[in-house]
């Protein structure tokens, strides 16, 4: 579509930007680790994925979506639904195999080092939202190009998907104060900060658990939602347990990671200890 990246664009910087001032202004937990350290490390994985993408992948998600429906692929280009009703299913089911692929991530041993970059931050923050190791960004990448070919959703609904993705990964890993009347009702609408945050707690039946992005739903219906962290939002350590050490959150150390580093025991078939225990 016409204007995508510019669109895209926006709602990046615009959505960073009002997070970002949400964690100056009204912060929910003291940082262990420096701004500029963490953050100089965290967008420079996001440029190396951006770059990576752009050279493997030279007709990325829309343009399938466009393929698709120029040649009539996918369930939706061969159901007479509603238009409007075909963006609501296209975004419910893309959002699904996001929610199937995270949970995998934490499955597979082989996938999980690769997913434990996005854990080992020691601190959660909008750009913990943006770190992903380039190669889980590509694994990604392939699944939704086949799912999208599958599917058969519009341009139009592969945008919208992927902007509402990116802003409530930002906003959901955002350090951000909500009033708790607020959060207990919003998150039943969309992934909030306090929800989300318990998935990136160092307790291993913690981190397997709220594994949603955008909607609150799939966890509830598959009974991986936990609703707060045992040790509370303020006290509940951040990370993976085999990674305490800040200068292990390098660029360049975090690319390697997936090769050189214990992956740990937080496979989702290794519980660990009841978190309820931790208080005893």
């Amino acid at each position: 579509m016409e204007h995508e990246a510019t669109i895209r664009l926006a709602f990046f910087f615009g959505i960073l930007f009002l997070v970002a001032a949400g964690e100056l202004l009204f912060p929910r937990r003291l940082l262990r680790t420096g701004k500029a350290v963490r953050w100089l490390s965290n967008l420079g994985v996001v440029f190396v994925d951006t770059m990576t993408v752009r050279l493997l992948f030279p007709m990325i998600g829309v343009g399938v979506a466009v393929a698709a429906q120029g040649r009539n692929w996918g369930l939706l280009n061969v159901l007479e639904w509603p238009a409007w009703l075909e963006v609501v299913a296209g975004v419910l089911a893309l959002d699904l195999v996001v929610y199937l692929q995270h949970a995998m991530f934490h499955t597979m041993p082989i996938l999980w080092r690769l997913h434990m970059m996005h854990h080992a931050d020691l601190d959660i923050d909008v750009t913990t939202g943006l770190r992903f190791h380039p190669i889980e960004i590509v694994i990604s990448m392939v699944i939704k190009m086949a799912v999208i070919a599958a599917l058969g959703p519009s341009p139009f609904t592969v945008i919208l998907f992927e902007i509402i993705l990116n802003g409530t990964a930002m906003f959901n890993h955002g350090n951000v104060r909500l009033p708790l009347a607020l959060d207990r009702y919003l998150r039943l609408l969309v992934v909030t900060p306090d929800m989300h945050r318990v998935h990136h707690s160092v307790t291993i039946r913690e981190t397997n658990s709220n594994f949603g992005f955008n909607f609150p739903w799939w966890d509830r219906l598959f009974g991986t939602y936990r609703a707060q962290p045992v040790m509370g939002h303020e006290q509940m350590v951040i990370g993976l347990a085999q990674f305490r050490e800040p200068k292990k959150n390098n660029l360049w150390h975090m690319l390697a990671m997936p090769f050189t580093d214990s992956p740990g025991a937080y496979a989702i078939n290794r519980h660990g200890l009841d978190p309820e225990r931790l208080r005893k």
